[in-house]
């Protein structure tokens, strides 16, 4: 007896068929050329744009540069000032400018505690932008 043979399908190749993708093409071309068709009648409201200002050339001033160093010492803006001046000229330095900025820096001799003292009355003065170097100075630069 002969063995039932079973017959086997050679497998087809898959592929891709171009009509379908055709047809979605079709589609999306036509609704992208009706929805263009449909802007036109869009209405807009006409107003009038700001105008940007001419530019100033007025440059930033200078911070104010206070400079503690060994023994207490202060410079303000290379001038060796008294410690007990300081408060009064923080004060009329704030009343004199719109914008008062000033950075604080230290020669390598310069007290952690004399710092400290020369910001908290930066900020009593009410100044509010100050800066702090962080890498030190000869004295009185």
């Amino acid at each position: 007896m002969e063995g039932n043979k079973i017959k086997v399908r050679p497998l087809k190749k898959a592929r891709i068929e171009i009509i379908p993708l055709i047809d979605v093409i079709f589609f999306l071309l036509a609704t992208f050329v009706l929805f263009t068709l449909s802007l036109n009648s869009i209405k807009s409201v006409p107003i009038d744009l700001p105008v940007p200002a001419p530019p100033t050339t007025v440059k930033p001033e200078e911070p104010l540069t206070i400079q503690v160093s060994d023994a207490g010492s202060i410079y303000w803006n290379r001038e060796l000032i008294d410690p007990s001046e300081l408060p009064s000229r923080l004060s009329y330095y704030r009343s004199q400018n719109a914008d008062p900025r000033v950075l604080l820096t230290g020669d390598e001799k310069a007290r952690f505690g004399a710092t400290i003292d020369v910001l908290d009355e930066v900020r009593k003065a009410g100044i509010l932008k100050f800066s702090v170097e962080t890498r030190t100075r000869p004295t009185g630069k």
